[in-house]
């Protein structure tokens, strides 16, 4: 019935799907807020709202889930953290101070490392949802 749920994805894609999918995740989320907010006491904040950012981290959960449950793991760090590195670069990259570098930086280091330590739970549960209990 749902043949095509359990067909084996190519490899290629298990890379390229969660990069392509990040980046318009972070179009979604983060891209359509550029302004920062300006209190009554002077100071800013923002561009990004709470919500937002937790939006595109729960929706990146789902791209590393869908791809190292493919026991791809290392396409689902690599692809995920490529997609949030072009991503940020693409939308920072007009700050004239040039400190969007560093930003950019610590979006690829902390998602490397996160998505390695998700990919590597997901992987040692099987990939499976229920995968790591024991059957009685």
């Amino acid at each position: 019935m749902r043949e095509w749920l359990r067909s084996p994805v190519p490899r290629r894609w298990v890379t390229v799907v969660p990069a392509g999918v990040v980046m318009v995740a972070w179009a979604v989320w983060l891209g359509w807020d550029q302004h920062r907010d300006v209190r009554p006491d002077g100071s800013t904040t923002g561009p990004y709202q709470a919500w937002q950012v937790i939006g595109l981290g729960l929706t990146v959960l789902a791209v590393v889930y869908w791809a190292a449950s493919r026991e791809c793991g290392s396409a689902a760090v690599f692809g995920t953290t490529t997609g949030l590195t072009a991503a940020a670069y693409w939308d920072w990259s007009d700050d004239s101070s040039g400190l969007f570098a560093i930003g950019v930086g610590m979006v690829m280091v902390g998602s490397l490392a996160v998505t390695g330590i998700v990919s590597s739970l997901i992987a040692s549960r099987g990939g499976r949802p229920g995968a790591g209990r024991s059957r009685h």
